[in-house]
């Protein structure tokens, strides 16, 4: 008895569709952990000798939920909800791009081996970097608006275009949407990482499993998000001090590059701020990457299954017209014949 063939695997696009909607429904359910975390990363702590604010708006926190708080005294509840649409913006592109790029690496690579073989983790990182930083260099844009967006004050909150143009109209011109950039192509390898880590932690865990239950989808994910962003906290919070306006400390002075931030951070705070918000990002971090990859493992699913039905029927309809086409052709054949 032949066996049942396996469905065939979705294209690069394919991928990135299921990958992008997983992230969006995870970002979103995550999202007031997001503002909480840019909200500790960008603030210095106040010393007694300091005459002017340190943070980019007046109010300070001490921790998360200290932060949850305060923002929700201060701004109710569409404060932890701030510049929610250029962020889920900005993770459908950035998702969308990243696996985009890595499904079409990854096939360009196994496509090129005599004897189609699992690529070992050295390889899944090198191709999740690269994946990595051509999706930044298209979509940071969005990034910097958003961060501008989550640390604005609350008497001067702006929408997603006009917080573009007050980027575009400072020193920076049109280059201030690319700030961080270098930061961002460094910060390639923590998707790297996560990913890797994930391909690496399935072969282990799960070895020869085809489809992973949603517990499991989310254990890997989580997992692997957890290293990933604790390997890389100190660039992640130099990063968000480069997007987000200089503190007022600087006299609106921006940071020229990341090494800069994490010295002014050092100087002001000691080593270990550069960890600072460590606990909502690996929170958020965990969680989102959880429900992203169980829910992109269904998307993948629910995806194989549209196409294939979107094939029957395509091949159904060129039935049609192929049998039509030759009904024709045998009415006018004894024409011609006479």
């Amino acid at each position: 008895m032949a066996g049942t063939a396996a469905p065939p695997p979705l294209p690069p696009w394919g991928n990135a569709l299921a990958g992008a909607t997983g992230a969006v429904l995870a970002n979103a359910i995550v999202y007031p952990l997001d503002i909480v975390k840019t909200r500790l990363q960008v603030q210095v702590k106040r010393k007694e000798t300091d005459h002017k604010p340190l943070t980019t708006n007046g109010a300070h926190y001490t921790s998360s939920l200290d932060a949850i708080t305060k923002i929700f005294e201060d701004e109710g509840i569409t404060g932890l909800y701030s510049g929610i649409n250029g962020s889920l913006l900005g993770v459908t592109s950035t998702n969308f791009a990243y696996f985009y790029w890595y499904s079409t690496v990854r096939s360009l690579y196994l496509s090129s081996q005599a004897v189609p073989r699992s690529p070992g983790t050295a390889m899944e990182l090198s191709m999740g970097a690269v994946a990595g930083a051509i999706a930044q260099v298209f979509t940071i844009p969005v990034s910097v608006i958003t961060t501008r967006q989550q640390t604005q004050p609350k008497g001067d909150k702006k929408g997603l275009l006009d917080t573009g143009r007050e980027v575009v109209h400072s020193d920076d011109g049109w280059t201030g949407l690319w700030r961080g950039l270098k930061a961002s192509l460094v910060l390639v390898v923590n998707p790297a990482i996560t990913y890797g880590a994930y391909q690496r932690l399935r072969e282990l865990l799960f070895p020869g499993k085809a489809n992973l239950r949603p517990w499991e989808s989310f254990l890997l994910g989580a997992m692997s998000k957890a290293l990933a962003t604790i390997a890389t906290q100190p660039l992640i919070v130099a990063k968000v001090g480069l997007q987000s306006r200089p503190p007022p400390a600087r006299q609106g002075r921006p940071f020229r590059n990341f090494i800069e931030v994490m010295k002014y951070i050092v100087e002001h705070e000691g080593s270990l701020a550069l960890f600072k918000g460590l606990a909502p990002q690996v929170t958020k971090g965990i969680l989102v990457q959880g429900l992203l990859m169980m829910t992109k493992e269904r998307m993948e699913i629910l995806f194989i299954v549209l196409f294939a039905y979107l094939r029957r029927f395509r091949d159904s309809k060129l039935q049609q017209m192929a049998n039509a086409a030759a009904v024709r052709a045998k009415e006018v054949m004894p024409l011609v014949a006479k």
